[in-house]
């Protein structure tokens, strides 16, 4: 029996196969765990982070209320660095609920992808 880890593990490797993100179109990588959920925006070819956000301090609102308000801010972070493509990492993550919340928020913010 695969556990969830494992199968989100063998998901991850598989998009990581497909996607990879540069200084001109960084790649999004989202972490949810059961408290919190952070999203960084990361250049592959260089190993950097360029931008993060994170729902640490954030506490008024649902789960999903404040993952839209982690999109909004690395929306924010990322046009204020000139970056406005990026490739969406879910990380293994079902696109649903939180994950959703986060990307359709950074879309908003002016995030393409």
């Amino acid at each position: 029996m695969i556990s969830k880890i494992q199968r989100r593990n063998k998901i991850k490797t598989r998009i990581r196969g497909k996607i990879s993100g540069t200084a001109a179109r960084p790649r999004m990588s989202v972490f949810r765990s059961n408290k919190q959920i952070y999203v960084q925006l990361i250049d592959d070819l260089q190993g950097k982070t360029l931008a993060a956000a994170s729902s640490k301090g954030i506490e008024e609102g649902t789960k999903t209320e404040i993952a839209a308000k982690v999109g909004e801010a690395i929306a924010k972070k990322a046009v204020e660095a000139g970056i406005n493509e990026v490739v969406f990492d879910r990380n293994g993550y079902l696109f649903h609920g939180r994950v959703k919340s986060l990307a359709d928020a950074a879309r908003k913010g002016g995030l393409k992808f």
